[in-house]
């Protein structure tokens, strides 16, 4: 015979699985749009050379962009509740 907590394990960790993956694909949109913008700026530093100007533009584009994304999820929590 099979114990109870021992049923609903699938399921708990069917939530907690899915629940991580939320999280894990925040970073990951997170630290690409900021790495895209860094290293835009950094290729085209290297290619017109106004080093570091361009690159401190992508930093700023780059958290810009990280804004936008947790602005982006608070608002989707938001809408869950």
């Amino acid at each position: 015979m099979t114990k109870p907590d021992e049923e609903r394990f699938p399921d708990h960790f069917g939530r907690s699985v899915r629940a991580m993956s939320d999280y894990i694909g925040i970073g990951l949109q997170i630290a690409v749009s900021f790495a895209f913008f860094v290293l835009a700026g950094y290729w085209a530093d290297g290619k017109f050379g106004t080093s570091p100007l361009l690159l401190l533009a992508g930093v700023v584009l780059g958290m810009f962009g990280m804004a936008l994304v947790l602005m982006k999820v608070v608002r989707q929590a938001n809408k869950k509740n």
